[in-house]
């Protein structure tokens, strides 16, 4: 009876053992879906995009790098393409680190030559372009590019590219004239006192700073103008215009 008993007994089951957990993280909620999901217009819409950016990344880099190294072959055979690219935007100056920095104060100012609304002109006063970039600069602690450099870098351009007569050397005198007419209508705008812009002049005051007082050296600190001819406005001049 006991043998009977023991087989006819099934035995209990033991304590079934957690399955490990998937060491497997479960995707995020909202997470981004890889390119390869990505309808196949999409996908060649993002490719063209990357390409076109390596593109002009590389075209700019090289246009860089030939402006500022020693003439070659490329700058001899393509020296007006990469002029045309680099100035005036991206030219580079090193003035920081000559050995004789500017010690002058120059402002660039201009005024202009509007027709009334009744038909008659009138000359405005001159207006101190650089000053305005200064008090925009000024408590500043991020100044933008263009109030530091665009007036400053586009006189230095104009002066580089003239005689002492104000005639243009070559064709970066010419781009020089049409650089500055466009920044001074940019300041100016189609209209100013109630009148339509018709003429622009443009006039650099160059003050000598004055030398520290443990230093000997005598200067005269008079302010020097150089001021430039009327320029009739045009079309090209006026950037909003331009654009269109």
């Amino acid at each position: 009876m006991a043998g009977l008993g023991m087989a006819g007994t099934e035995p209990e089951p033991g304590p079934t053992e957690p399955e490990p957990a998937s060491t497997e993280p479960e995707p995020a909620a909202g997470a981004a879906e890889p390119l390869t999901a990505l309808s196949l217009p999409a996908q060649l819409i993002i490719a063209v995009g990357i390409a076109v950016a390596a593109v002009a990344a590389a075209i700019h880099l090289s246009a860089a790098f030939l402006a500022v190294s020693p003439p070659n072959t490329l700058t001899k055979r393509h020296g007006a393409a990469i002029d045309d690219y680099i100035y005036p935007e991206f030219e580079r100056v090193w003035k920081l680190f000559a050995p004789n920095p500017l010690q002058q104060n120059v402002a660039v100012q201009a005024r202009a030559e509007i027709r009334t609304r009744e038909g008659g002109t009138a000359t405005t006063g001159w207006r101190d372009l650089s000053a305005q970039d200064g008090a925009a600069i000024r408590h500043n602690p991020l100044p933008s590019h263009t109030q530091q450099n665009e007036l400053r870098r586009a006189w230095e351009f104009y002066v580089g590219s003239h005689d002492a007569r104000e005639r243009p050397q070559g064709m970066r005198g010419s781009l020089s004239e049409q650089y500055i007419r466009r920044i001074v209508m940019l300041r100016f705008g189609r209209e100013e006192d109630g009148g339509a812009v018709e003429r622009i002049q443009v006039r650099s005051a160059t003050t000598p700073v004055t030398p520290p007082s443990w230093s000997d050296e005598k200067i005269d600190t008079k302010t020097i103008y150089r001021t430039l001819p009327w320029w009739t406005v045009t079309t090209d001049d006026i950037p909003e215009a331009k654009s269109r």
